[in-house]
């Protein structure tokens, strides 16, 4: 068979669901190979994946696009954290590929050097998404701000109103980006978007009708839904007895500022008749007041909580989102930052949940919503079953064999054909 390469962002919404696939590789019998957070290597080779640590340097450099002004001051940021940890990655992928000698290379779409090298190699290459994608529509609008679909001639001009701004805003982004791509032979780019059309294959974790339908996809996008992979962990014992209704409520694994969701849900909950689970990710869960209803923890497995929850509060990560509504379980969105305004859009376009920006949180605003959510499940079943029909880990590892396996017929994957 084949041999493949890896190279993963430091995140763990990033690192689950590629890990999914490379497994799902590794079972079809191809020699999978990662590079990827240190934290991991230990599980991910005792699983059966050839992996090393990238450059620790990489995870050295945090992000701070929480602390922004505004949400221009917030991309300015992320984007000036994504090219130093690129400038890290480009000597890093070289020296895996020069080590793994791979047929294939795999590239997490945040790794904005590690794509470069993988672009420069010549060898067949893919990028995979978790994330929202970023590429311009005519059926979806500009990408950032978290607005509905255009309906009609006043809002098809709103959009072509806001592109350009949307290019003038990331432009400035471009000239770091394009010394990099200078130096490996690469044509610059023009726009930011670009970075994602440069590769054989283009996966996105997310599948139509939660993700706006487009009829103007890239022809390397392949859209496969969620990948909902976790590493294997002991039952929980504590969730066995539990027969109230459970809401879980999540915080990133990547500090972000929203800690604040976690105590304005435990002060907004802690009377309900409900039992509360909270994972602070990336947040000290002992820094928070913990009601009797309440159970505070760092991590646990979201899937056994979400086959039993009535509802997810969530701060709108895409991975977290995607795997409630996977479940068929609603979810309350309160967006942060980043992609989080656009995941809040689109699950509250399709009707499985609700949407609360970050800066009307408070108890009773939240306490409403969490209640206007959990009768919302029959929007979050059919999207669940949207998700199933675009074949997750299998349909993205059909995606990667397309480079070298010859197949008898293409079929068709979350409405576009592989």
């Amino acid at each position: 068979m084949s041999r493949l390469l890896a190279y993963n962002a430091p995140a763990t919404g990033h690192i689950l669901p590629a890990a999914g696939v490379l497994l799902e590789l590794r079972r079809r019998g191809h020699e999978v190979h990662v590079r990827t957070r240190g934290s991991d290597v230990e599980q991910l080779s005792e699983l059966g994946l050839l992996a090393s640590p990238i450059d620790p340097g990489i995870e050295a450099i945090e992000f701070d696009d929480w602390q922004g002004r505004n949400q221009v001051d917030a991309l300015d940021r992320l984007q000036r954290t994504f090219a130093a940890r690129a400038e890290l990655e480009i000597p890093d992928l070289r020296q895996a590929i020069d080590g793994a000698r791979p047929d294939v290379v795999i590239v997490d779409a945040a790794s904005e050097g590690a794509g470069f090298v993988a672009e420069a190699s010549g060898l067949p290459w893919v990028q995979y998404s978790p994330f929202p994608p970023v590429f311009r529509s005519k059926d979806a609008p500009p990408y950032g701000l978290g607005l509905r679909p255009a309906r009609g001639p006043l809002g098809r001009l709103r959009d072509r109103l806001l592109t350009p701004i949307g290019d003038r805003t990331t432009r400035q982004h471009l000239p770091p980006l394009n010394a990099m791509r200078a130096r490996l032979g690469l044509e610059p780019l023009s726009r930011i978007e670009d970075l994602f059309l440069e590769a054989d294959r283009f996966i996105l974790f997310t599948a139509e009708p939660y993700e706006y339908p487009r009829t103007d996809w890239p022809a390397s996008v392949r859209l496969v839904g969620p990948v909902d992979w976790e590493p294997p962990e002991r039952p929980l014992e504590w969730l066995t007895g539990e027969t109230r209704p459970i809401v879980l409520v999540t915080a990133s694994t990547v500090r972000q500022g929203d800690d604040t969701l976690i105590a304005t849900a435990l002060k907004a909950l802690g009377r309900d008749d409900v039992a509360v689970i909270a994972t602070t990710g990336a947040q000290d869960p002992a820094a928070f007041d913990v009601p009797a209803n309440a159970r505070v923890e760092r991590f646990v497995p979201h899937a056994p909580i979400l086959a039993r929850a009535a509802c997810v509060v969530s701060h709108g990560g895409q991975g977290i989102t995607q795997k409630a509504l996977g479940a068929g379980v609603p979810v309350c969105v309160v967006p942060f930052c980043r992609d989080q305004f656009e995941v809040a859009r689109r699950v509250e376009v399709a009707g499985a949940g609700t949407r609360l920006h970050h800066r009307r949180l408070n108890a009773q605003r939240l306490r409403t919503a969490v209640h206007a959510t959990i009768p919302m499940r029959p929007g979050a079943e059919k999207v669940a079953r949207d998700f199933a029909r675009a074949g997750g880990a299998s349909a993205a590892a059909d995606s990667v064999e397309e480079l070298f396996v010859k197949r008898p017929a293409a079929t068709s994957r979350g409405g576009l054909t592989a």
